[in-house]
């Protein structure tokens, strides 16, 4: 069956050609931009509660958040309708790429197509708004606008927790949106080292898995405020040594890690619930690092197979982990990952051959890791690192033969500075997210 697929409408009229585009301007056959105003677009339109079925049977004048999360929508239009009927259908949770929509025009006209097509829409983000012009060419959209861009994470902090000393600790330290770590905070959960951890929710944190006396699989919950909750009790298999991101702008993944090693993955819901294993992709291999890009997607990158290598694995916006990326930059493990300029990410520090290093290497938004940079500050490696203030990074803790406390700060252009004088308790292998 041929289909039709939303993106972009050309609108005819006065002999030119206009194209309504995806930042939401009408542009003209000279590119000029008028702006669409959005107050006359919704006017007359009654908006109703936000809608999880897969199911639905639409109302003219009606207005629709559809929240595909779970399920696809199968959306039937009235049987009948009056020249100017108008109804507007909007993704409520950015995932209609994931789970689509699906328009079918009972009996009627759909652009001048009968209803044996099928109309769907499949764009993240995606509004759209549909009209009634007559018999002939039925269904008209008169609005088909992606949002692209979601608001920046400024006002990010961020928190290291856990570590080793020569012991385990669970000792955390928040950082400020100013980059400015503070003192101890007295230590929750169980005590370990080489765990992971990764925000979730937009303003939410969990520590995951890591090592004690042996391999563990427990978590803990942070707080938008900062505050690290008591024990979960794990989910999966238990190891160490393993990486965690962000992905999908609310949601997190674990992945890797010493048990093994191995490359299966946990996904974390936009309520912090880790879910069972998911069979591993690419390389298996420990002592990594991972981090966001691209507003909506991860990579994990680098570690140790038995031997040092710099593979790296891509995360969809929908936690789907892709095979393995030929590395690119020097193979090393312990070292550390984080965002930075809203939509980038970077690796740096860690072991090469059985030494410390402060090599860094960029990930453009499109998840390319680029060649290594040469090091800024103290080379070490069993470091952390968290995005903060949405736009910026830092480097904190690690080893050097010594466990420091020391930090790095990462600019919006990925620009790592000179250390900064540690606070706290000088450790290695911990964890760091960002939290609101």
């Amino acid at each position: 069956m041929s289909g039709i697929v939303g993106s972009k409408i050309n609108i005819r009229g006065s002999g030119k050609i206009a194209k309504l585009g995806t930042d939401g301007q009408v542009l003209t056959s000279s590119g000029a931009g008028v702006e669409a105003n959005y107050e006359d677009v919704a006017a007359g339109i009654s908006w109703q509660s936000v809608v999880t079925g897969s199911t639905l049977t639409a109302v003219a004048g009606n207005g629709y958040w559809i929240d595909t999360t779970s399920n696809a929508c199968v959306i039937t239009l009235p049987a009948s309708a009056s020249i100017g009927d108008t109804i507007i259908f909007a993704d409520y949770a950015r995932t209609w790429g994931t789970n689509n929509i699906e328009l079918d025009s009972n009996g009627l006209n759909y652009q001048s197509d009968d209803d044996t097509l099928e109309v769907i829409y499949q764009t993240d983000g995606q509004v759209v708004k549909i009209s009634y012009s007559d018999a002939t060419n039925g269904w008209i959209p008169t609005l088909d606008q992606t949002v692209a861009d979601v608001p920046s994470k400024t006002g990010l902090n961020g928190i290291f927790g856990y570590g080793y000393t020569s012991s385990n600790h669970n000792m955390s330290n928040l950082v400020s949106n100013a980059g400015v770590v503070a003192t101890d905070v007295t230590g929750v959960g169980t005590a370990r080292r080489t765990l992971a951890a990764t925000e979730y929710g937009t303003d939410k944190g969990i520590f995951g898995y890591g090592y004690t006396s042996t391999v563990v699989s427990m978590s803990n919950l942070v707080s938008n405020t900062g505050v690290i909750a008591t024990d979960v009790t794990g989910v999966g298999t238990s190891r160490s040594g393993l990486a965690a991101c962000s992905y999908g702008d609310d949601k997190g993944i674990f992945g890797y890690g010493s048990a093994g090693p191995v490359s299966t993955t946990n996904l974390v819901s936009n309520t912090g619930v880790i879910g069972t294993d998911v069979s591993g992709v690419g390389t298996a291999r420990e002592t990594l690092a991972a981090c966001e890009y691209g507003d909506d997607k991860g990579i994990f990158g680098y570690g140790d197979t038995g031997s040092k290598t710099a593979v790296t694995n891509l995360v969809s916006n929908t936690g789907v982990v892709a095979t393995d990326t030929s590395g690119v930059g020097t193979a090393r493990n312990y070292l550390a990952a984080c965002g930075y300029g809203g939509d980038k990410g970077i690796f740096g520090y860690g072991d090469t051959t059985g030494v410390s290093s402060k090599l860094t290497n960029l990930v453009s938004n499109t998840g390319v890791v680029a060649t290594d940079t040469t090091g800024v500050g103290t080379a070490r490696s069993g470091l952390a690192a968290t995005q903060y203030d949405g736009h910026k990074g830092i480097f904190g803790y690690g080893n050097t033969g010594s466990k420091v406390s020391m930090t790095n700060l990462v600019s919006t252009a990925g620009v790592v500075a000179t250390d900064v004088t540690g606070v706290g308790t000088a450790r290695a292998y911990l964890a760091s997210c960002s939290y609101n």
